[in-house]
């Protein structure tokens, strides 16, 4: 509950009635003040008036006001600053170290705040609030939207970072990661990461000149070349990859890590590391290409590959299937863009503080479809609708990290719902 009572002073969530501190002086919060994450009081730099005096200091607050003593505040100088004790349950009085008494206020949670709260919180629904969106106008959610981009984009560039911090610098190895990664279309992208750690670029860059020992690299580190087929191709490859296994010390994954069920067959692993084998035969310094890309039909022509003719009739080793070219589709392409492109520029700009990165960053989200899933439909049943990518990462970020942690208190839209009927009375 106190937790909740930081909430309700923060943003004023108390009915416009007359405060009083318990001694019956008036009481008016020109600012709240700001919340303190370290030692000390609450909020810091709040500015409250006291009868006929302005005071600006901290405020610290409380479930009862005995918590004062029991957190042993009276003995800690950094508690001297507070102007006001604000207390839902008054049942002592407080003072400073010099015995100085400091004005206590008693603050209820409204009963709306609790009522709207438990609706949100305890309701056996992933997103209680969504027939409630409707009631908000378009373009508070279209603020929300904009800051949630922010907040996904600055985390994918934490990501980013982290990587370029374990690879000293190296924006082309973070780049071959990244992209590897995204090549697992979300089923399988941690273990395609690993599989980009295990495999470093430098290796891919001096077999490039030979497809089949990039592809015998990739399939071989994948632990996709140790069954016993009765396939030329696949024993080229099995030949291949012992003798690069032997050259660059490479240890082989257990290919059971890959998933299979219920995937599309044009997303199987085997024929997305085929893709992979294709750009980066095609492409030596393709982050670098990347950067200086013309416009996003260029970026996507870099990566709009096929792999070779083997796979044109293959989906796995195992099986042949009827002749089709595979190349990495349209969706795909949209989807590469989302999660490789756009974060590394966006992380690029921001790094070398070159915002112009940032904005073409955002420019092409702006300009691409947005991303079609269980999220964005739900929402749009709810009434946001996604008109572009920058839209479905924002919807995305919603739901991940506000809905899925019940995080209501921060969200802009359980605000809304949460200080409604606060303020009538």
């Amino acid at each position: 509950m106190e937790r909740l009572l930081h909430y309700v002073w923060k943003y004023k969530l108390y009915p416009a009635l007359p405060l009083l501190t318990t001694d019956g002086r008036l009481v008016s919060v020109i600012d709240p003040g700001i919340l303190n994450s370290d030692a000390g009081p609450d909020f810091f730099n709040a500015k409250i008036k006291i009868a006929d005096t302005l005071w600006v200091g901290g405020v610290e607050i409380h479930t009862k006001a005995s918590d004062w003593l029991l957190h042993r505040h009276d003995l800690d100088k950094a508690y001297d600053a507070v102007v006001l004790h604000v207390v839902e349950c008054s049942d002592c009085e407080v003072c400073r170290t010099n015995g100085e008494p400091i004005p206590q206020l008693k603050l209820a949670v409204p009963e709306a705040v609790v009522r709207n709260m438990d609706w949100l919180l305890y309701r056996e629904v992933s997103m209680p609030c969504l027939g409630y969106i409707r009631e908000i106008e378009s373009l508070y959610i279209s603020s929300w939207l904009d800051a949630l981009l922010g907040e996904r984009l600055e985390r994918k560039t934490a990501d980013i970072f982290r990587l370029l911090d374990l690879y000293g610098g190296d924006w082309n190895e973070v780049f071959y990661i990244t992209l590897t990664r995204n090549f697992g279309f979300g089923v399988n992208n941690d273990i395609f990461e690993r599989l980009a750690k295990s495999l470093p670029l430098r290796c891919i860059q001096k077999q490039r000149g030979s497809y089949s020992q990039v592809e015998a690299m990739l399939f071989g580190q994948a632990g996709m070349l140790d069954e016993a087929l009765d396939c030329p191709y696949y024993r080229l490859l099995q030949r291949e990859y012992r003798f690069l296994r032997h050259k660059f010390g490479l240890t082989p994954f257990d290919p059971s890590l890959f998933k299979n069920l219920r995937i599309r067959p044009v997303n199987f692993p085997c024929l997305k590391l085929a893709q992979l084998t294709a750009v980066w035969t095609q492409h030596d310094t393709l982050f670098s290409e990347i950067l200086t890309a013309g416009s996003i039909g260029q970026i996507k022509q870099y990566l709009r590959v096929s792999p070779s003719e083997y796979w044109a009739t293959h989906y796995n080793f195992r099986s042949v299937s009827l002749r089709k070219e595979k190349p990495v589709g349209e969706n795909s392409l949209c989807i590469l863009l989302i999660n490789t492109v756009v974060p590394i520029l966006f992380a690029y700009g921001v790094r070398n503080k070159q915002p112009e990165y940032c904005d073409r960053a955002i420019r092409i989200l702006e300009s691409l479809p947005p991303e079609k899933n269980a999220i964005v439909s739900a929402f749009g049943q709810a009434g946001i609708k996604a008109c572009h990518a920058g839209d479905s990462q924002a919807l995305i970020q919603l739901k991940r990290e506000y809905c899925e942690k019940k995080k209501c208190l921060y969200c802009r839209i359980g605000f809304r719902y949460l200080k409604q009927d606060v303020l009538k009375y």
